[in-house]
């Protein structure tokens, strides 16, 4: 069977691609259309997580390129997993992600299911290109905007700087000998 993918860069402007790829291909047969599609270099690492369930994008299990476990051989990897083991009529969503220092996010979702390959078609295959790829990852803010430098979000500890200005001046402190301890 034939499955076809609809590819979509998590950023604010449209930008995806329509991949055909056959059903028992592995998930790295996957990585590498995804890669080639969008023009990437391939030089990078990516990983493809399975979602909760078929109506969110909340990722679950991640399944890399290379074996990152702590025991070599134990964690299964894409070579390992046909793409038809994991999606189907219903289980539709992945979330892939190339470079994970540049963080370039992916929405793959399996947008139908072909019986038979069309003649004279070589599998994998990019059938639709629609958008240019941006000089550097952005987020569209989908799986959450991680460039927000107020980690704490709306945190109030009830602090303020006058409470902090009861330690200016104070040589109440027992001087413990840091100094010394320490040449």
């Amino acid at each position: 069977m034939i499955y076809k993918f609809r590819v979509i860069l998590d950023a604010e402007e449209d930008i995806f691609r329509d991949i055909a790829i056959e059903s028992d291909n592995t998930l790295e047969d996957l990585h590498n259309a995804i890669v080639n599609a969008f023009g990437f270099d391939g030089t990078e690492t990516g990983s493809f997580f399975t979602c909760e369930d078929d109506w969110t994008w909340n990722e679950e299990d991640e399944i890399p390129l290379f074996d990152i476990g702590d025991v070599p051989g134990e964690m299964k990897t894409m070579v390992d997993f046909k793409i038809d083991d994991l999606m189907h009529q219903d289980n539709t969503k992945m979330v892939y992600v190339y470079d994970f220092f540049s963080m370039w996010t992916f929405f793959v979702e399996l947008a139908a299911i072909e019986e038979e390959k069309e003649a004279g078609e070589n599998y994998p295959a990019l059938l639709f290109s629609h958008g240019e790829l941006p000089a550097e990852a952005g987020q569209s803010g989908l799986r959450g905007d991680l460039s927000n430098d107020d980690i704490y979000g709306d945190f109030e500890d009830d602090f303020d700087d006058d409470d902090f200005d009861m330690f200016d001046g104070d040589d109440s402190f027992e001087d413990m000998g840091f100094e010394e301890n320490w040449n």
